[in-house]
């Protein structure tokens, strides 16, 4: 009894190898047939596929090569083939339909929509001649390809595999599309391809399209991905044409994969800057608090001015920090975007990534030499650059501003003249108070022969008005003239 096993073993081996070269298996599939079957071997002409038929299944192995004449396909990857041929010991697949057939077999990989090999014969109205299984079929300038080729003739000559698209009157009327095939194809490649996309992936890339909003870049044949405007650089980039172009091929991060949307295509975030350092972590080794630098002008707001320091870092001006020498109501007074200006840093806070800078700064305050420049009693002239309810404003240098009171002009001898004055007109005043910390300069009229006797300008102002500086120099002036009796 032990002795059985072995005895059937080569019996029913021997059984299964006759029922598999049996001739009748050639009828479980007839050319046109498409079959999907398991690379089981790989021969140096022939690829060996396990198609779950009784007899060998092959391909020529050249069929399985790609542009750069690799093999796309290893032991154990299933393939999608079609039948051409069927023999005693052997079934012939290939990925299209190709050699000599009748009208049965074009039908049939209509119905199918099995690929068929043609070659394009010549340029006709509308479109190409093609052969196709020594039979004369049209394929339209538009199904030629995926994109229309500049020149035509550039087809002609080739054999590329095509799609019945039409087939009528007994294969008299033949319409094939390339494009159909090239559809199809990129659709499965396209899928395959975003199977294997994740968040995070670096990527290498070719920009196809420019838009107000962002780049398109082609990631794979079929699939692309959007760059927005603020994830092309750390530098803030008004028109993504300024620093990209069609063509241009650059390295890109994935930042997300949405969802297929209308369209059928998902939606898929990239980025250029991500994959460089952020310039804020080594701010500290390009400014500091105090450091005058250049700087070019992005944007101008109403509250302020934004200036780029250095790629990807921005600092404000504030309105206020525009200037010492001009009233500022509106920031493109002074500066417009594209402007290179020079800015004083006056605070830096890493943590919110913000820079506070003045443009009056780096240029100086001219508040540091008024007391050089002016003395309490002197006499000046000025032009009147306002008149308000409670004064006129004049200005006695570049940045800096007196003001007038009505009631001085109003007790001068010369209010007449004073109240037809003309904003833009010079007026000659007299220094009545400086006040440095409140950044004030009173004034007075001043009259022809009276610049020795400004004592009568305080003396009908309100208060002790003069200050620290002007009772000094008041004092200085009497002991001078007390001396002189």
């Amino acid at each position: 009894m032990t002795d059985q096993p072995e005895t059937n073993a080569p019996e029913e081996s021997f059984a299964q190898l006759l029922e598999a070269f049996s001739p009748g298996t050639r009828s479980e599939v007839r050319v046109g047939d498409r079959v999907k079957g398991k690379v089981i071997s790989i021969g140096k002409d022939t690829v060996f596929v396990d198609a779950g038929m009784k007899i060998d299944a092959v391909v020529e192995r050249s069929e399985l090569l790609d542009a750069d004449q690799q093999l796309t396909c290893a032991e154990g990857d299933e393939l999608e083939l079609y039948v051409i041929a069927v023999g005693e010991n052997e079934i012939r697949l290939s990925r299209a339909i190709s050699g000599i057939g009748g009208a049965e077999i074009l039908r049939e990989a209509q119905q199918k929509s099995a690929p068929v090999e043609g070659k394009v014969k010549e340029i006709c109205k509308g479109g190409f001649t093609v052969e196709v299984l020594q039979r004369r079929a049209f394929c339209p300038q538009s199904q030629i390809d995926l994109s229309p080729a500049e020149d035509p003739s550039v087809h002609v000559g080739a054999t590329y595999q095509f799609l019945v698209t039409r087939f009528e009157d007994r294969g008299r009327n033949i319409v094939v599309s390339r494009r159909a095939l090239l559809s199809r194809e990129l659709e499965a490649a396209r899928k395959q391809y975003l199977a294997t996309l994740n968040t995070g992936d670096v990527l290498d890339g070719k920009v196809t399209r420019i838009m107000p909003f962002g780049a398109f870049v082609e990631l794979s044949p079929g699939v692309e991905g959007m760059v927005h405007v603020s994830e092309i650089g750390w530098s803030k980039t008004a028109q993504p044409g300024d620093v990209l172009k069609p063509g241009d091929r650059l390295r890109v991060k994935v930042l997300g994969v949405e969802p297929a949307g209308v369209k059928g295509q998902p939606r898929i975030g990239l980025s250029i800057k991500q994959l460089e350092a952020d310039p804020w972590l080594s701010v500290e080794d390009k400014c500091k608090e105090g450091d005058v630098v250049r700087g070019k002008v992005t944007r101008c707001m109403p509250f302020g001015a934004f200036v780029e320091i250095a790629p990807g870092i921005e600092g404000m001006v504030h309105i206020s920090e525009m200037s010492y020498t001009r009233r500022v109501n509106k920031t493109e007074d002074i500066v417009n975007p594209g402007d290179l200006v020079t800015v004083a840093v006056k605070a830096l806070d890493l943590e919110k990534k913000r820079i506070s800078l003045s443009l009056r700064d780096a240029e100086g305050d001219p508040w540091g030499e008024v007391l050089d420049r002016f003395a309490v009693g002197q006499r000046v002239e000025g032009v009147l650059e306002k008149k308000e309810k409670f004064g006129y404003f004049v200005r006695l240098a570049p940045g800096i501003t007196g003001l007038l009171p009505l009631g001085s002009i109003r007790r001068s001898a010369s209010a007449a003249a004073l109240e037809k004055a003309k904003e833009g007109e010079t007026l000659t005043v007299a220094v009545e108070e400086i006040n440095l910390q409140r950044r004030r300069i009173s004034l007075a009229p001043a009259s022809e022969g009276d610049e020795g006797n400004w004592q009568q300008f305080s003396a009908q102002s309100a208060g002790s008005s003069l200050g620290a500086l002007a009772e000094k120099l008041q004092n200085a002036l009497s002991s001078q003239k007390k001396a002189g009796r």
